[in-house]
């Protein structure tokens, strides 16, 4: 009988512990301005592929959704590596989307502490103080991320089938980008002086496109199908052609949290199988990619030189 009770209460608080771990919303922080994959701008609904994404997995889940908005600041002192995991480390999320999925960016920090990024309802406090870090581990992936090259109003209709074909063109670029590597060292430097640098943040890479001040730029597709939404009638286009090293984007969490991984890619292949992932990128104005191997792209600076 005893035997019987010490069952009977075992499995109550079982129940009741997986009752209220239904009830916990599923955390998972997010860009606010990052469209197509994540918007949040004050007195509009939040929007973007990967807020569609987390709340269908949240649903999967039966857990309900809590997104925890951050800034990421587009310069060159910014790590998204060290955001993400700070934000985690804090206990502010238990998942990072829209994560760029390569080796450094998963690699142990080489520091034990980082500040946090301004998100949603941080303090004074918060701003001054650091974080101790974790390791982060990641989900499969969900989406591909290329660059891409657009064209201004001068070039339209100009075939690329390769970075060499942009010779002759007026380029721009962010410098310090991931594109400015790829054109500064194309064929041992044979476009440095067909390129103008912009400064990141400072000066609008696709205004000036549209202007007819530059002919063409190398970007990540992601930005190209921002700008498309929020300015339809811009004389910019698509190439068509995407830059053969990319990377996939997924979650980030915590290595100390497999089981959460676990959920979340079972989520994530139910999703891709019915075809939802892409849906989701249709009506965010993604231009929809699915991932492509390697599932975590390696050293990107070594490919672009040995290229």
């Amino acid at each position: 009988m005893r035997r019987w009770l010490a069952a009977w209460s075992l499995a109550a608080i079982l129940a009741a512990s997986a009752a209220h771990a239904a009830d916990d919303p599923l955390n998972v922080c997010l860009d606010e301005d990052r469209p197509p994959l994540s918007v949040h701008h004050k007195g509009k609904p939040d929007s973007g592929f990967d807020v569609l994404l987390a709340q269908a997995i949240a649903e999967r889940m039966g857990r309900p959704l809590k997104i925890q908005w951050f800034e990421s600041k587009l310069d060159e002192d910014s790590s998204p590596q060290l955001e993400a995991n700070a934000l985690l480390s804090d206990g502010r999320c238990s998942l990072v989307g829209g994560y760029a999925l390569t080796t450094d960016s998963l690699v142990k920090p080489g520091m034990k502490t980082a500040r946090l990024p301004d998100f949603a309802g941080a303090t004074r406090e918060d701003r001054r103080r650091r974080v101790a870090l974790g390791v982060l581990a990641p989900s499969q992936p969900y989406v591909y991320s290329p660059m891409t090259v657009v064209l201004g109003p001068k070039a339209k209709g100009r075939k690329i089938a390769d970075i060499g074909d942009l010779a002759g063109l007026r380029l721009a670029i962010e410098s310090g980008s991931l594109g400015d590597a790829i054109l500064m060292t194309f064929d041992k430097g044979r476009l440095i002086d067909n390129i103008t640098h912009l400064v990141p943040g400072r000066d609008d890479l696709l205004g000036a496109l549209a202007r007819g001040d530059y002919d063409a730029t190398l970007i990540d597709l992601g930005r190209f199908d921002a700008h498309r939404t929020a300015h339809p009638d811009a004389p910019i286009t698509a190439s068509g052609y995407y830059y053969p090293i990319g990377a996939n984007r997924g979650y980030v969490g915590l290595a100390g949290d497999p089981a959460l991984i676990d959920t979340v890619n079972k989520a994530l292949t139910e999703l891709a199988a019915e075809g939802k992932i892409a849906e989701f990128g249709k009506q965010a104005g993604l231009t929809y990619l699915p991932p492509r191997e390697p599932a975590i792209l390696g050293d990107v600076w070594m490919k672009i030189i040995q290229r």
